[in-house]
């Protein structure tokens, strides 16, 4: 396949399911800047993957799968640098101001209790959000669908208690 083609089939696919990739970089993002440069980073790897999708899943799917691990990657590299930071300095944690979107009430306080969920909760909850069925769940992040049920009722308490908080 020549490069013209592939990506001409990589913009179009991009383009019908580049939902799946804001949703990652708003939840996983730290602010706005943090959020682009996330956006970008995924975008480059999905490309440099685009020739090993085999479409033996949907598009949607190995997306997703692709933007998680990247998300999870970088969520480790700042946690990494932050204990390395944290360990060279000694003082007082200074608190990020949260992002405000211009939603609804309900819809930020939703946002900001799977904010404090750990990463592989927030992907199920994320991927439950946007409709997805426990098998496809259970495919993306690598667990049954049983276990994704389960791990569905647990993260739902959370964001419930974390709600009433």
């Amino acid at each position: 396949m020549d490069r013209k083609h592939l990506e001409k089939q990589f913009t179009d696919k991009v383009k019908n399911s580049q939902g799946i990739v804001h949703k990652v970089c708003h939840m996983y993002g730290k602010n706005e800047d943090h959020r682009k440069d996330l956006f970008q980073e995924i975008m480059v790897q999905l490309w440099r993957s685009f020739p090993s999708f085999r479409g033996e899943s949907q598009f949607s799917s190995w997306m997703y799968r692709v933007a998680l691990n990247v998300a999870i990657q970088d969520f480790r590299k700042i946690k990494k640098r932050e204990l390395i930071f944290f360990k060279s300095y000694e003082f007082m944690d200074v608190e990020d101001v949260a992002y405000d979107p211009t939603k609804d009430e309900q819809l930020r306080t939703l946002h900001q209790a799977i904010g404090h969920l750990d990463k592989l909760d927030k992907a199920i909850i994320m991927l439950h959000l946007d409709g997805n069925g426990n098998e496809i769940i259970g495919d993306i992040v690598g667990i049954t669908p049983n276990y994704v049920r389960v791990k569905m009722n647990r993260i739902k308490k959370k964001i419930s208690e974390k709600i009433k908080d």
